[in-house]
């Protein structure tokens, strides 16, 4: 599992470990690991140029570290400053022991060779990016735009993007645009979101000492492909389909009945023992699964069930909504149900609930406009799970899920999810693993991942109903036996 601490958490460890430390030490361990990194990317470190954008603080000197030790082995190194009265003196010693070149940044009226540094940077075979660090607040100022305007090569960012927020993910402003980050001692929560994921490009972690010392509950975690496979609900000797658990779907209409099919379609590749279906769809239903159980209703006449899917399709009907809510079962929420749910009694709910809006839904149920809450993801689904007492899985770029146990961003997610109906798969896929026994976040987390995953095994473009048959080989490869495929 990747976990992400909050900036505070991450630098009150490194001033734990510091002092246990001789000076020094904690950031040659990060300039050793950046420095190894850049030198992957480059293939061959003797002989190439390597830019470094150094700012301020310790950002700069591990760029400046690892700037000197790639010197050291034949890479022609330069560092463009631009902060050259608060660079840190350390790193530059070091770097211009080792023969790197040291320039300054236009406009940077300090001592520095006088040369034009656009040129310098367009002809370098790798940037590093080491301007701002974590402590950085708003997009790059004017000089450094000017600067990262002229790359033209790969870049490897120092811990962060410079231009993004450690903390939340959000991007106010413009960001350099990394082919991969370094990352030190822990990830960053906004390595992990949108939109400053897209900014980051493949990451890596460079463990520098700082384990033990990482205090609390993570700001975020990121589920891997073992993580999923440990909580996928398997059928054990004695299992019969109550055992496994039955799911109840309550979605489509005389409008939406295909909104049902999904739904179910995803309810029965989710691991439960059964799928109730109650609503008008179910001719539609039977037809393309007649293993489901069908029943007219209301919902609390339907049968034994475990938990309740709700809501995909289901047009204006409050009265069946309100039935599933009085259930004292785990219950899902999705599309139009979340339009229809009143707001204190999902808070007046005591068994688990989970929601799962898009952006324009957690906008509207939030009061805010569609482009605050893609932008500020984090921010947007720790509101909603606060306001309504559930979980939260709000989808999109990368899907994000709040709510009581914690904070879990989804790595699996694709564009080629983004068609019409594959939220009606996930919600029946999740009700089936809340049926199974998993609690509301592992439900929403893993059903987010093995969604991703069904969505990469799906033809493309796939539709809605390509994924939901997708999601069988999704399992299969979380439970095969051998080494998992990375996420």
């Amino acid at each position: 599992m990747r976990t992400a601490y909050s900036v505070e958490t991450v630098r009150a460890a490194e001033r734990e470990l510091m002092g246990r430390l001789p000076d020094g030490v904690l950031m040659q361990r990060a300039a050793a690991g950046l420095a190894a990194a850049c030198t992957g990317m480059l293939g061959r470190t003797y002989g190439s140029r390597v830019v470094l954008l150094v700012g301020s603080g310790d950002n700069g000197g591990d760029a400046l570290f690892a700037g000197a030790r790639l010197a050291r082995r034949g890479a022609g190194v330069s560092a463009v400053l631009l902060s050259p009265e608060r660079v840190h003196e350390g790193g530059l010693a070091a770097l211009r022991a080792a023969g790197g070149r040291v320039l300054v940044a236009p406009g940077a009226a300090v001592e520095g060779v006088a040369v034009p540094v656009e040129p310098v940077i367009a002809g370098a075979d790798l940037v590093v990016d080491g301007i701002v660090g974590t402590g950085g607040k708003g997009g790059l100022r004017p000089a450094a735009v000017e600067l990262v305007e002229a790359v033209r090569s790969p870049v490897v960012s120092v811990d962060l993007p410079s231009g993004v927020d450690a903390d939340t993910g959000e991007v106010p402003g413009v960001a350099v645009r990394a082919d991969a980050t370094v990352t030190f001692g822990a990830y960053k929560p906004g390595l992990l979101l949108d939109p400053a994921r897209e900014y980051a490009g493949a990451l890596r972690l460079v463990d520098i000492g700082l384990g033990p010392y990482l205090e609390g509950r993570p700001a975020a975690e990121a589920l891997q492909h073992a993580d999923v496979s440990g909580l996928l609900p398997r059928p054990g000797a004695e299992s019969d389909k109550y055992r496994r658990g039955v799911v109840g779907v309550v979605a489509g209409s005389a409008r939406y009945p295909g909104a049902a099919v999904l739904a179910v379609s995803g309810a029965l590749r989710g691991g439960a023992g059964a799928v109730r279906y109650v609503g008008p769809a179910a001719d539609a239903v039977i037809a393309k699964h007649p293993e489901t159980l069908v029943s007219a209703g209301p919902p609390s006449k339907a049968g034994r069930v475990q938990a309740w899917a709700v809501g995909s399709g289901l047009g204006e009907d409050r009265e069946r909504l309100d039935d599933v809510l009085s259930a004292e079962v785990p219950v899902l929420i999705d599309a139009d149900g979340l339009r229809l749910a009143d707001e204190s009694a999902l808070r007046g709910r005591t068994a688990p609930t989970v929601l799962t809006p898009h952006a324009g839904e957690a906008a509207a149920l939030l009061g805010w406009e569609r482009g605050a809450v893609e932008a500020r993801r984090l921010a947007a689904v720790r509101e909603l799970a606060d306001r309504t007492g559930a979980t939260v899985l709000l989808k999109g770029s990368t899907t994000v899920v709040a709510g009581p146990g914690g904070v879990r961003v989804n790595p699996t997610g694709s564009g080629w999810l983004a068609t019409a109906g594959t939220g009606d798969v996930l919600s029946g896929l999740i009700g089936s693993l809340l049926a199974g026994g998993l609690d509301a976040l592992d439900a929403a987390s893993a059903g987010a991942y093995v969604h991703g995953l069904a969505g990469r095994f799906a033809p493309r473009p796939a539709g809605a109903s390509d994924v939901a048959e997708a999601l069988t080989a999704a399992w299969r490869d979380l439970l095969r036996d051998g080494a998992p495929t990375p996420a």
